[in-house]
């Protein structure tokens, strides 16, 4: 069986790439199961786990009454959570897991990857880019660039929270004080690419190789190319950019665990590295025809076959 620890289903979730792979696991004869992460507990050294199991009308999932089952049986566990959540909480209880089923991703990779400084371990990969809580040093920062920058939350997602700052923005100073809550949380300022115009490349990654890649395109005035705010999907394939950036993260993602994830490329430049419910799995496989969902189950069901789970 395939446990996806998730939210709970609803606000187009139905569409999104973790009810891909629920599809693409049933199709290969495999029980799966909802669980939100409040449906976990721990008992001693054992997770339980309160599930609902899926079945699919066409490709609308149907959830079944609520069950308690054994997740150390599962084939698989995959944490596909929307962040922000408690993942301190969530992956320490995974933890009781190790070594009895496969974990992705790796729950104590997961406790290292926030999704938007894990970019940061390869700063020359990256656009020039400043974490700080403090709105003055942001704006500095904003002033030193070409076209201003582009302010983003360390830990929403769907490019919610993200604004830009250009020079001479009569609003800048309010959005960096929004940006850090009045200077009490840290917010990342990027450098603004103009090249975000002719597309923000999502590359999806699995255990460090590519699945393939696609451009989401900004909507009318929006600068941001998220597809949950408008933006469009259009097939691309990958250049030698984005070939450079994958060879460079994939050893630190397949060390850390991070064997399923999404990286953002605008421009020839890293500037996200989405490890938790990345985004992009259905457009994929409705661009390019291949089936990346089930390539997907297949990597799981073999790494299941390998003596303590592929640990």
């Amino acid at each position: 069986m395939f446990v996806f620890i998730m939210d709970p289903l609803g606000d187009g979730r139905e569409h999104s790439a973790t009810v891909t792979m629920m599809r693409a696991a049933t199709e290969r004869g495999h029980a799966v199961w909802h669980c939100t992460a409040t449906g976990l507990s721990l008992i001693g050294a054992r997770v339980h786990a309160v599930a609902r199991q899926v079945a699919f009308d066409g490709d609308r999932p149907v959830l079944g009454a609520p069950t308690e089952l054994d997740p150390h049986r599962a084939t698989a566990v995959l944490v596909r959570i929307d962040p922000p959540y408690d993942i301190l909480t969530v992956t320490l209880l995974l933890e009781h897991l190790r070594g009895d089923t496969v974990l992705m991703n790796d729950p104590r990779g997961l406790r290292e990857a926030n999704e938007k400084l894990y970019a940061c371990r390869f700063p020359d990969l990256m656009p020039p880019t400043m974490v700080s809580a403090d709105p003055g040093r942001l704006l500095a920062f904003a002033a030193g660039q070409p076209y201003g920058a582009v302010l983003k939350p360390l830990s929403d997602f769907k490019g919610r929270g993200i604004l830009s700052v250009a020079h001479g923005d009569r609003n800048a100073r309010s959005i960096a004080e929004t940006t850090t809550a009045l200077g009490s949380r840290p917010a990342m300022a990027q450098a603004f690419l103009p090249e975000v115009a002719e597309g923000d490349k999502r590359i999806l990654l699995l255990d460090g190789e590519p699945l393939g890649g696609f451009l989401r395109r900004p909507a009318g005035d929006d600068f941001r190319a998220n597809m949950a705010v408008g933006g469009t999907v259009h097939a691309a394939g990958l250049d030698e950019d984005d070939l450079r950036i994958v060879r460079r993260i994939a050893p630190s993602l397949r060390a850390d665990g991070l064997h399923l994830a999404g990286i953002d490329v605008i421009g020839g430049r890293l500037t996200e590295v989405n490890v938790t419910s990345m985004a992009g799995l259905p457009q994929l496989v409705e661009l390019t025809g291949g089936r990346h969902d089930l390539r997907i189950i297949r990597w799981l069901e073999d790494r299941a076959e390998r003596p303590g789970k592929g640990e």
